[in-house]
């Protein structure tokens, strides 16, 4: 693989890009037993900031101790690994691949306690539209997929885990090879659910609409800066189980994502949306999103976390007596 960075931040340390191995043996390529997150850096007049780094970085904890990983490392020093890997590129724009998973622990499914080795690691790299530059302006052309999402308590849909996206990658898969853009999923219950790696937005009369976390998806960080965006923009948001027919009605639909952003949907299995393309409420959320990395949007939430190390405190005077 060509190197996308000259490093690789792995169990503390900078290492060559092409020094960062695993073993074959690893559980985790057995078994699919780690956890990742996905975390976009962007240029901004204030510099390189990344977009809810801190948050990412919770949910990626999150998802480890649903699967009983202990990480040995804490929230605080992953979150200066992930600026100090972006540091060592000299990007100045991102994305960023912080990633837990079972190393060494046996051959067996469940790994005894005493050796739960959990390995961690950062990529830092360039990464551009998900979907491609003309999906972000024109919108994708989507179709729902025969594969459903995970079902309710079979594995954790709220973790960002490996082995679930082998579910993305049968919807994805099967939508590119019918000359689709992607993929949008059911649950088991035949309602809406997300996308291959999106979740999912609907706009009908003015209001926005996605479905709730029971809908086996994962519950997007950009999904919930689009709720509070747009909220902030007068809309009206509802979180709501949804029938498959609601995409074929809808006034515009749109997906989110942190390497997706924010992609419209211009047609879904061959239906067109009443905008046929990125209407006024997705362009409007969209700018709004957008405006955060150009200054053109206030950062009121503290989103946007700088990447560049934090400045030394002044060295205090010793007080001068008489």
């Amino acid at each position: 693989m060509r190197p996308l960075a000259e490093h690789i931040w792995v169990n503390g340390e900078l290492t060559p890009w092409a020094d960062a191995k695993v073993h074959v043996m690893s559980h985790a390529l057995h078994y699919g037993t780690s956890v990742f997150e996905g975390i976009r850096v962007y240029d901004t007049p204030n510099g390189p900031c990344g977009f809810r780094l801190t948050d990412h970085v919770r949910r990626l904890f999150d998802s480890a101790r649903m699967y009983h990983f202990q990480l040995p490392f804490t929230e605080d020093e992953l979150v200066e690994a992930c600026r100090a890997t972006v540091r060592s590129t000299g990007l100045k724009s991102a994305y960023i691949r912080p990633i837990a998973f079972l190393g060494a622990c046996g051959m067996g499914v469940t790994p005894s306690p005493e050796n739960m080795n959990v390995d961690v690691a950062i990529a830092a790299f360039p990464w551009g539209a998900y979907l491609g530059e003309e999906a972000l302006e024109k919108g994708v052309d989507a179709c729902v997929a025969s594969w459903s999402r995970i079902a309710p308590n079979t594995v954790p849909s709220g973790a960002k885990a490996g082995g679930n996206y082998l579910s993305s990658y049968l919807i994805g898969r099967e939508a590119r090879v019918g000359g689709f853009g992607e993929g949008i999923a059911l649950g088991t219950d035949g309602r809406l659910s997300e996308g291959a790696g999106e979740n999912l937005f609907i706009v009908k009369d003015g209001e926005i609409i996605t479905p709730p976390a029971a809908a086996s998806i994962l519950m997007g960080i950009t999904r919930d800066s689009v709720l509070k965006l747009a909220r902030g923009l007068g809309y009206e948001t509802r979180e709501q189980i949804l029938p498959r027919e609601a995409l074929y009605v809808a006034d515009e639909i749109f997906m989110t994502g942190t390497a997706a952003e924010i992609t419209p949907v211009r047609s879904v299995d061959g239906i067109p949306t009443r905008a046929a393309g990125p209407g006024p409420v997705t362009k409007a959320v969209n700018a709004v999103f957008r405006g955060l990395f150009t200054g053109a949007t206030l950062d009121r939430h503290g989103w946007l976390e700088p990447i560049a190390a934090p400045s030394p405190s002044p060295a205090r005077a010793e007080p001068e007596y008489a």
